[in-house]
């Protein structure tokens, strides 16, 4: 009988791209990992990986095996989830993953809810990109986490995980208090477009990206002058003057900055996606349900306070 574990290592090689990686990844050594990888290869009879440069991928066998792998490891899921069903009580624990945004506006707020409704639920919460927070869904180490697509990430079918909507949020133009766009009830983008603006580093985040893309959707290159690598240094360089901003609605900054966020209005108003994301065959886990309707609620109530 194939060994699952084997199966869920494969799926990580292949998706690391190296040994060293994928055993970094399930906290492993390369040798271990390697080992296991052998054995399974002995086990089916046919080779699984062979190199590539520096790097490992699948063979034509090793990706029909993944394939399967990843309806198995699903099904797997699912049995999880029943076994679940017959657990007495909530305990946890329950691991959510998020990018920065996410983790204030909506995972903080939803843990907040949780331990309010469960006490007997342990949350835990971590601060990662998409991309971290998928490798983490893949190795097993959260079991929720709040995403955004990106360029080059998984799609919407892909099969290892479920992905829904759960907030299309708009962006906001932020401006210093004192600005003319500032006393106005929306702004279009190209109202903007001789303005010097302020982004998140590129290092850091797709914001500036996102700003170039949505920019030029509305006819225009923004004259990006300034970087930062957190949002309160966004408003603290809007607040004083040095240029605007485009932030999602959900981006917080510290209070008392003489900063006006204003709606944008047009025909191609900016909004982002952000998506709830599990290990395929995972949805139906109980506590993974109650984070996932924690995260729900929070949208509404938000939605009904008119700030998303």
């Amino acid at each position: 009988m194939i060994d699952l574990r084997r199966l869920h290592m494969l799926r990580v090689v292949h998706q690391q791209g190296t040994v060293t990686a994928a055993a970094e990844a399930l906290h492993l050594t390369p040798s271990a990992v390697s080992h296991h990888m052998r054995e399974l290869a002995r086990q089916l009879k046919v080779p699984l990986l062979e190199p590539q440069g520096r790097r490992v991928r699948l063979t034509p066998a090793g990706r029909l095996l993944v394939d399967h792998a990843d309806a198995l490891l699903a099904r797997w899921e699912e049995a999880q989830t029943e076994l679940e069903s017959y657990r007495a009580g909530v305990a946890g624990p329950l691991r959510i993953a998020g990018f920065n945004t996410a983790i204030g506006g909506l995972i903080a707020p939803a843990a907040g809810r949780l331990r309010h409704s469960h006490p007997d639920l342990l949350v835990q919460v971590r601060e990662c990109d998409t991309a971290a927070s998928m490798d983490l869904l893949v190795a097993g180490k959260v079991d929720l986490a709040v995403v955004e697509p990106t360029e080059g990430g998984p799609p919407l079918d892909d099969s290892r995980f479920e992905q829904s909507l759960l907030l299309e949020e708009p962006y906001v133009m932020l401006v210093p208090a004192d600005h003319p766009l500032a006393r106005v009830a929306s702004v279009r983008l190209e109202d903007a477009a001789a303005e010097d603006w302020i982004v998140a580093d590129p290092g850091t985040c797709d914001h500036a990206q996102r700003v170039r893309m949505l920019c030029a959707v509305a006819g225009f290159s923004p004259r990006i002058v300034h970087a930062a690598t957190q949002w309160q240094a966004v408003w603290s360089l809007v607040g004083n003057g040095l240029g605007v901003s485009l932030v999602p609605r959900l981006a917080e900054g510290p209070e008392g900055r003489s900063v006006v966020r204003v709606p944008v209005s047009g025909e191609n108003m900016p909004t982002r996606r952000i998506l709830t994301c599990v290990r395929r065959g995972s949805r139906r886990n109980r506590l993974v349900d109650l984070g996932i309707r924690a995260l729900e609620e929070v949208v509404s109530t938000r939605q009904v306070g008119g700030r998303c």
